[in-house]
């Protein structure tokens, strides 16, 4: 094996390990195929049911076909397949689940032919460092969350000691939070993750979270989707406690230049959601003035009750916006099928000024001259997405790093507004009016120039592409 591993012939041989959430393999799968485009052989590793839903809803097998060394492997993520996966259910089962996946990755390893040089896995999973520390093979560590998220739950233990945590009720929400280096000035309480809000400090899932986040710390590296001109001054704290930091991002921007260059292709070519897209909405907003639309999507994940929605699309409806919104199916709690009435009767009620799709192909969309806004739960992967589109926000975060990512995008950036901890249709008909109408010119422009800083980063001799060759060349050299 070790004559094998150390041979010169032979293209590096890496493993991608995604977290099994659609915004984990999103930037995951890019970032693999970014390295199959610089000629490494490459290995997927998704799991059963997440890969299913690849294959049902992609020409991912015939997409792939152009890299000889590209292969998907699959393994279980530890639940029955009947399990509906949706809200916070990878808190509750982790342990479960990193037992279960432990035992399969050190298999995969152990019988692959030729053997993987170098492992890239999500930081949220800190399991596979003990693997490859066991198995003698490089690890990096990727972080599909946000910078500033990351180093907040690095923090954590900090903000414990000095006394910051736990929040003392809603009347503490809005005091400042000084001990996490870097964002003393805008970090408040309501802006911490969801997790931070517990009362017991010594809750589990905090514990969890914070070992998971300063393990990944120890690996051989860190890849971070964001670039330095995004983070910089938090990039710099996280090389206070490990200095090898690859900002590469936005990674599917740096992923449409190096397609676009190898071959001739952008994002449109080629989905890799685990929904069935429907275009239509792109045909809807072709017969749309420009920037006169807010789009208006919130995460895979997340479930909404039937009193937000309602709240929610009449605060559209007030604000005499056009609107495309997104409303996955069984997304919608209520009782005995309220949900997906409320659906019907809402839509119905808007026909003439909202279009409503299960799932839209969101960086098409958002590049749609039409669109004005973005109406998002601010996810790391969407935010970006929005950045590098030139698009406004307004922020409705509801858990893991969107309430960082809301204030970052509102107080820092100033791209945006941030409606966290209310949906109520007055405060939505007015901010949607502040960032399409009133103050539409300050947004937009705000917005317009952040994303050509933004969009230079990844072009050629930009920070984050020039940081990815340096990734790309310290692969081959660690291997």
């Amino acid at each position: 094996m070790e004559q094998d591993r150390s041979s010169q012939s032979r293209p590096p041989h890496v493993l991608v390990f995604p977290f099994p959430l659609q915004g984990h393999i999103n930037s995951m799968i890019k970032l693999a195929e970014l390295l199959a485009i610089a000629g490494f052989k490459l290995t997927f590793l998704d799991s059963h049911h997440n890969h299913e839903r690849l294959v049902k809803f992609n020409n991912i097998a015939a997409h792939f076909e152009r890299y000889p060394g590209f292969q998907f492997k699959t393994i279980t993520d530890g639940l029955p397949l009947d399990h509906p996966r949706s809200g916070n259910w990878f808190l509750d089962m982790f342990e479960v689940m990193e037992l279960k996946m432990k035992e399969s990755l050190k298999e995969v390893l152990v019988n692959s032919s030729p053997p993987v040089d170098c492992i890239i896995r999500d930081g949220t999973s800190a399991f596979a460092l003990d693997v490859a520390k066991e198995l003698g093979i490089p690890i990096i560590f990727f972080c599909t969350s946000s910078p500033c998220c990351f180093w907040v739950y690095h923090s954590i233990p900090d903000i414990i000691q000095a006394g910051e945590l736990p929040i003392n009720g809603s009347e503490d929400m809005d005091r400042l939070i000084t001990t996490v280096p870097g964002m003393e000035t805008y970090l408040r309480c309501r802006d911490l993750p969801t997790i931070c809000r517990k009362l017991d400090i010594e809750d589990s899932i905090i514990k969890l979270v914070v070992k998971q986040t300063r393990k990944s710390l120890q690996a051989d590296a860190l890849i971070l989707n964001t670039a330095e001109e995004l983070d910089g001054p938090i990039l710099s704290q996280i090389r206070t406690k490990c200095p090898l930091v690859y900002a590469v991002g936005p990674l599917h921007a740096q992923f449409n230049t190096r397609l676009n260059a190898k071959h001739g292709e952008s994002y449109d070519h080629f989905s890799n959601t685990l929904w069935e897209v429907d275009k239509s909405c792109i045909f809807w907003l072709n017969k749309q003035p420009n920037r006169s639309v807010i789009y208006v999507s919130f995460c895979s994940i997340t479930s909404t009750s039937r009193e937000q929605l309602v709240k929610l699309w009449y605060g559209l409806l007030n604000s005499k916006t056009k609107f495309l919104i997104v409303v996955r199916p069984n997304s919608v709690i209520g009782k005995d099928g309220e949900g997906e009435d409320v659906v019907m009767e809402l839509m119905e009620k808007s026909k003439d000024r909202g279009y409503i799709v299960n799932w839209a192909p969101q960086e098409e969309v958002l590049s749609h001259p039409a669109i004005g806004g973005f109406f998002t739960h601010n996810g790391w992967n969407s935010t970006l997405e929005s950045v590098v589109a030139g698009v406004p926000m307004i922020c409705w975060p509801q858990f893991a790093d969107q309430h960082v990512n809301s204030r970052v995008v509102s107080e820092v950036w100033e791209i945006g507004m941030d409606m966290k901890d209310v949906c109520d249709s007055k405060i939505v008909e007015k901010m949607v009016n502040d960032v399409m109408v009133d103050r539409k010119e300050e947004f937009a422009k705000s917005a317009y120039e952040m994303a050509k800083v933004t969009n230079q980063c990844v072009n050629v001799g930009g920070s984050s592409y020039s940081n990815l060759d340096r990734l790309i060349e310290d692969i081959r050299i660690m291997s």
